[in-house]
């Protein structure tokens, strides 16, 4: 392959895997209570490069639907095959998938596809998304096991001071006959946890704070990258920065009069190769240079909007009077149940994004 090709799996109403970041996606559709097919996306890609306009983020098409049994011969062959003869080798920041469709056209790949695969695609089916992250805590799946999400800030289990979430998973361990599972959004599930199990396990994880009341939902809904140390193309810090700006949002939501219930999801990345999956948020800063931003408005809460530039190349005191601004109209300018986003858009703050090709 010219790139890396990433595929995912999405479940309406979650896009917990943020389909719109990735090259292949299938949307599941299901009748009954039974799972009959797929909507398929193609194309998606965040990655962009500083000064380079043949870089860009992009959503992914909508191919179509097809039904279950033609999954595989779609996915493993078609669309990958296709992206393997197609793609470009020779420049390599011009190899995603996104960019072989803004070449060659979404409709002539889309035969193209159709023609190895020996399918024809049916119309979309509908769907939609009410949320992207995680659904923190319990939840009891069909087969009666319970499975419990848990919030890990910043996504590193370490022994804290007053928070030993690495002790308090070892402890977990040792009991729990189930599964463990990391998810896309940097979170951990204890799955498959029998009914005689749960109140030791929710004990264990309250006292080592991996259950957390405190937690906002503006920190659950923000997201970083590694960046220093691990990094080598990282400028600055983002990690160990996000702490200390999600609480200075916090302040200036609260200063402002937005409730708890509402929040302005946040993703902070310290390089623009989109590792954080920021290019599909409602906040987006990504670092331009040591000590310097740009900021992205006008993604949302569902994951399924490209954010536009708002300011370019600012510091982090520039960065905060721009949102401490701009929470300030939200607060009094809003639409009753208008989430952040949303507002930008419709006050002209920003213009959305159409064709990312053109418009990014």
């Amino acid at each position: 392959m010219p790139r890396k090709f990433k595929t995912t799996v999405v479940i309406p109403p979650q896009n917990d895997v943020d389909l719109h970041a990735n090259d292949v996606n299938f949307v599941a559709i299901a009748e009954n209570g039974k799972l009959v097919g797929f909507n398929l996306l193609v194309g998606g890609s965040l990655s962009i490069k500083h000064g380079n306009k043949k870089t860009y983020a992009r959503q992914a098409s909508e191919f179509g639907y097809l039904l279950l049994e033609h999954m595989l011969a779609v996915a493993a062959e078609a669309i990958f095959t296709t992206q393997r003869n197609w793609g470009n080798r020779t420049d390599r920041k011009n190899a995603k998938t996104k960019y072989t469709l803004e070449r060659v056209w979404v409709d002539v790949f889309r035969a193209k596809v159709e023609k190895r695969a020996g399918i024809r695609f049916a119309p979309i089916l509908p769907y939609h998304f009410t949320g992207r992250g995680d659904r923190i805590g319990w939840v009891k799946g069909i087969d009666n096991y319970w499975h419990l999400t848990l919030f890990i800030k910043n996504s590193r289990l370490l022994d804290y001071p007053w928070h030993p979430l690495k002790t308090g998973m070892a402890e977990i361990a040792k009991i729990h006959q189930g599964d463990f599972h990391l998810t896309a959004n940097q979170n951990l599930i204890v799955a498959s946890i029998a009914e005689s199990e749960k109140v030791k396990i929710e004990a264990l994880a309250r006292e080592h704070r991996l259950i957390d009341d405190s937690a906002s939902d503006q920190s659950k809904n923000s997201m970083t990258c590694v960046s220093f140390p691990t990094y080598p193309l990282a400028m600055v810090e983002a990690e160990r920065f996000l702490p200390a700006f999600v609480t200075q949002v916090e302040g200036l939501l609260h200063q402002h009069g937005i409730g708890d219930e509402q929040h302005c999801a946040a993703h902070i990345t310290g390089c623009p190769n989109g590792c954080g999956r920021a290019l599909l948020e409602e906040l987006w800063l990504v670092v331009k240079a040591v000590g310097r931003y740009n900021l992205y408005l006008g993604g949302n809460h569902e994951g399924t909007r490209i954010p536009c530039m708002y300011r370019e190349n600012i510091n982090e005191e520039e960065t905060l009077k721009e949102i401490d601004y701009l929470v300030s109209r939200w607060a009094r300018e809003s639409h009753a149940n208008e989430g952040f986003s949303n507002f930008t858009l419709r006050a002209g703050i920003v213009r959305p994004i159409v064709n990312t090709a053109q418009d990014f």
